[in-house]
């Protein structure tokens, strides 16, 4: 897509970030997850079995395999990596030349190998969607810096990769508002989903108490909301108007600040936002003044009036869908807007077995057009050298391209199973051969609403004696009523959000919930500072207890009027029963579960240089509780671009040159000419003077 050079770099810039807080976030949970005295040892993942180095590093693609050629363990392996990880996505943030294709490689490489072995606690959909942006990252990057600020001289084929990342905003987007329907969820069904969603979330911010407590019709009328922002809008990324897109744009930025606002869900809204730059072009960036100087013809006007014509048409039919579907009335004398289903189920699965196929061509065709767009910059190219070259980089980029749009048809058409079995079969081979490597994956985000007659809670307790008991709270979840709920964003405490998931079921149903009493009776450290930061906090810091349980409890937010308390609850049923170590209940859960350390670690000599180095980082950042480390990251950040910004560089590229560049001497051969563009602009593209 020609003109989207400012936002590609946005792109980079914000995949960068993202990264950063993804890495650090998990290096200071790495001991108490992964550790030797961890609650899920890494070294347990990485079983040799006898099969080559490469055919264990395609089956489990991780570079931590070569941890031992190091003198480190897994787990120091992983520790590395994320330090390592940080460092450049530090450095691809605040140095334009690590903005490279070789940068974004190795981070998602880095990443990948922390999922191999992260098993539960790096399940969750927002570290596969950084996975695949990541690889997109990889073919998006420059093989060289284009000049300063300069919007110039872009090769043929930079928008094609570009092209995919509008295209995995499509399917993160329209797949999460399609399962809330398709999981024939009550709440979102009846439109009351964020009357709970706001209390019953993993992990509430202070806002998401005073947005439950929103009226009730408002809660709905913000339901139908979003299903026209995730259902109806998606298809507008692919609209041939630029203010079309630049509004789906909009809803979108809308939809992700408020759910920042009032809900702790780590890096994944704030990538989410980097997804949306896809939709933003140069001139929307750089505010530039448009073409309103040349004179204005009658074919300008007929376009600009059958444009004109076009988004409205689009914004009626948006507007009258709405008001139908979802039963819009207004209550003048209560001031109220009444809001109502008007489908079924049956309904709403004949209309998805209709849309899902036309979804897929919608993208073929927009595809295509990037490829017919590229071509077209490709004959523009002059000399016959810089021919050649930008006709192997083409055939390379759109070769991926279109291999990566079909490899993401076959989880895309998973909401569909008729679809899905009707899909090529070439695109379910080429995706099994690559599944591992999660270059594309299905998303689906909210599907049920959980905690629909009370927030479920696991609340675990201590005794020395089996009679008293002390309640272990956690740094961030629910726990002491008086509390206020925390701002952690972006970082994620894994086990703060396993605790979540884990009070939705029974015990048996989360096994790694059985190693963690097990840490607790041991008095394991690494264990206990991922409950508490401060050791002195804990209950038991001075002796492990003797016995441990846990109990279930039903959560509710505080009534406006309830000085002092920020929740309610009510006790439920024993979650966990009481145990101790050697206690008989234990050994069996253990060796249910496969949780016996049947073979201890490795003895490894602490005098590597990089195993002290490792324990010099840690010894010096252990203070730090995440957030803080995370958030002084970011204002590291800032500063050191604000001091860039003074000197007068411009490390991401997106600096104020659109100005300079009006004064600026266009180069005598810049090898390419503007191609045509299917947004709305009123003149052909001219070269700049």
């Amino acid at each position: 897509m020609a003109g989207s050079r400012l936002p590609r770099q946005l792109f980079l810039q914000g995949v960068a970030a993202v990264f950063l807080f993804a890495f650090a976030s998990l290096y200071t949970q790495i001991p108490g997850l992964y550790g030797t005295e961890g609650i899920l040892p890494a070294r347990r993942t990485l079983r040799p079995q006898g099969k080559t180095r490469w055919q264990q590093l395609w089956e489990v693609p991780t570079l931590l395999w070569e941890a031992p050629r190091l003198g480190l363990d897994t787990a120091q392996g992983l520790e590395l990596l994320s330090l390592l990880g940080s460092l450049l996505a530090l450095g691809a943030l605040l140095l334009r030349r690590l903005c490279h294709p070789l940068t974004y490689l190795l981070l998602w490489a880095a990443y990948l190998s922390a999922c191999q072995v992260g098993q539960v606690f790096l399940y969750f959909q927002w570290d596969s969607l950084l996975l695949e942006t990541g690889f997109l990252a990889v073919l998006v990057a420059p093989l060289r810096q284009p000049p300063w600020g300069g919007l110039s001289g872009a090769s043929p084929h930079e928008g094609l990769p570009f092209w995919l990342v509008r295209w995995l905003l499509f399917r993160l987007m329209f797949a999460s508002g399609v399962v809330k329907l398709t999981s024939r969820c009550p709440a979102w069904w009846g439109l009351t989903a964020l009357t709970y969603h706001y209390e019953t979330q993993c992990l509430p911010t202070p806002a998401s108490w005073f947005a439950h407590h929103l009226p009730v019709w408002l809660h709905r009328l913000s339901v139908v909301a979003t299903f026209l922002i995730e259902v109806a809008v998606p298809p507008l990324f692919f609209a041939p108007t630029r203010r079309l897109r630049l509004a789906a744009f909009y809803c979108q930025v809308l939809l992700q600040v408020l759910i920042i606002i009032t809900g702790n869900y780590n890096f994944f809204n704030l990538l989410t936002l980097v997804l949306t730059t896809s939709l933003l072009d140069d001139k929307h960036l750089a505010a530039e003044p448009g073409n309103s100087h040349c004179k204005k013809t009658p074919t300008f006007w007929l376009k600009a009036l059958l444009i004109l014509l076009l988004e409205l048409t689009v914004g009626g039919l948006l507007a009258y869908g709405t008001v139908h579907y979802f039963g819009l009335e207004v209550d003048w004398e209560q001031y109220t807007v009444h809001s109502s289903t008007t489908f079924t189920f049956h309904q709403f699965s004949q209309w998805l077995k209709t849309v899902i196929l036309p979804t897929m061509w919608l993208g073929a065709a927009s595809l295509g057009w990037e490829l017919l767009t590229a071509l077209w910059r490709w004959t523009q190219v002059r000399g016959w050298l810089r021919k050649l070259w930008a006709a192997v980089q083409l055939s390379i980029f759109g070769t991926a391209t279109v291999a990566l749009f079909t490899i993401s048809l076959v989880p895309y058409s998973y909401m569909e199973p008729s679809t899905h079995g009707r899909l090529w079969t070439g695109a379910h081979r080429l995706f099994g051969a690559v599944e591992h490597l999660q270059l594309a994956n299905s998303y689906g985000l909210f599907r049920r609403m959980t905690g629909l007659g009370g927030r479920p809670e696991v609340v675990l307790e201590g005794s020395y004696d089996g009679h008293h008991w002390t309640e272990i709270e956690f740094m961030y979840k629910p726990g002491n009523v008086s509390r206020p709920p925390p701002v952690v964003v972006p970082h994620q405490p894994r086990l703060d959000w396993q605790m979540w998931f884990a009070a939705l079921g029974p015990h048996t149903h989360s096994p790694w919930f059985t190693s963690l009493v097990l840490c607790l009776l041991q008095g394991k450290e690494p264990v206990i500072l991922l409950i508490q930061n401060d050791v002195a906090r804990y209950p038991f810091h001075k002796q492990p207890p003797n016995f441990v349980r846990a109990q279930r409890y039903k959560y509710w937010f505080s009534q406006p009027g309830e000085q002092g308390q920020w929740w309610r609850r009510q006790w439920v049923e024993e979650f966990f029963p009481p145990v101790s170590l050697g206690d008989p209940k234990l050994d069996m859960l253990l060796r249910q579960f496969g949780l016996q350390d049947k073979s201890p670690p490795r003895a490894r000599s602490s005098s590597n240089i990089l195993t002290q180095a490792l324990h010099w980082v840690r010894r010096q950042l252990s203070p730090l509780e995440a957030p803080t480390l995370l958030w002084g990251l970011i204002l590291t950040v800032g500063a050191i671009r604000v001091v860039q910004a003074l000197l007068g560089h411009h490390p991401s590229g997106s600096c104020p040159a659109a100005r300079e560049e009006k004064h600026r001497p266009a180069p005598k051969d810049s090898g390419v000419t503007p191609a045509p563009t299917n947004s709305s602009s009123s003149q052909p593209p001219q070269r700049r003077k």
